[in-house]
């Protein structure tokens, strides 16, 4: 049967082997063997600081995904944590860089894809320093540096990322409700699918004065997980890291 996946949030790491297990185990199940394609909407790495970014304890997962990418399709938007994902690895990996917002024929529905932390406009300082870091100068500015000058910025931006992450109330780092519905109703669309905030759902909402659809992905902190499309039905697939989830439909 036809079927498409999706997947967001990984954050691979070498410290994490689990995680990387699962992608190899998503990798090889005859699920992802026999899509139509697989999308990853971003976080697929931990962090990202140009296309030399050191990938030991991970090559094996990443050797795998191109593997898969040899014969089902790949796209691949950017998230929150690896933005500066280029044409480099892009390569590497088989897929297909996407715009951060593209409309998909899903089986005859029109659907919206994205990370999911341009809907989050409650959390006023995180969007401005997303401005701030998806402007061209300061990325080119950024990958001028050397490595481990770019190592030392990702670690002092972070640093004050999980300080100020602590004085947030946790509804501020969801999506608001409101950007939702407009953002539905700017590209005339009635259904999105995104991750980044870690709360994985499938809720109905009311845009264009239609019903509507916005499905969450899930992270993989705890297991693996990937949205099953089928013409007929979405689901959210939870596994573990050994893919014993992962058997035909």
């Amino acid at each position: 049967m036809p079927h498409t996946l999706f997947i967001s949030d990984l954050h691979l790491t070498a410290q994490r082997r689990d995680i990387a297990q699962g992608l190899i185990s998503l990798c090889q199940s005859p699920l992802a063997r026999s899509a139509d394609a697989l999308y990853i909407l971003g976080d697929f790495v931990e962090f990202w600081i140009g296309d030399d970014t050191p990938t030991e304890g991970i090559d094996d997962a990443i050797d795998a995904l191109g593997e898969l990418g040899t014969h089902t399709p790949l796209f691949f938007q950017h998230g929150n944590r690896d933005f500066l994902i280029g044409r480099d690895f892009a390569r590497r990996c088989r897929f297909e860089l996407l715009d951060e917002t593209v409309v998909i024929d899903l089986y005859g529905q029109d659907t919206l894809l994205l990370h999911g932390d341009t809907l989050c406009t409650d959390d006023v300082d995180y969007q401005q320093f997303r401005h701030m870091v998806r402007n061209a100068d300061w990325q080119a500015d950024f990958l001028s540096k050397t490595l481990p000058e770019r190592l030392e910025v990702v670690k002092q931006i972070r640093a004050k990322t999980q300080e100020a992450m602590t004085m947030k109330a946790s509804d501020i780092m969801d999506v608001n409700q409101n950007a939702v519905v407009e953002t539905l109703e700017a590209f005339g669309v009635q259904h999105m699918i995104h991750g980044h905030t870690h709360r994985p759902a499938q809720h109905t909402l009311t845009a264009s004065g239609q019903p509507a659809t916005r499905t969450v992905l899930s992270d993989w902190d705890q297991h693996g997980n990937c949205l099953l499309v089928t013409p007929e039905r979405q689901t959210l697939i939870d596994f573990d890291w050994q893919g014993s989830e992962l058997a035909p439909y």
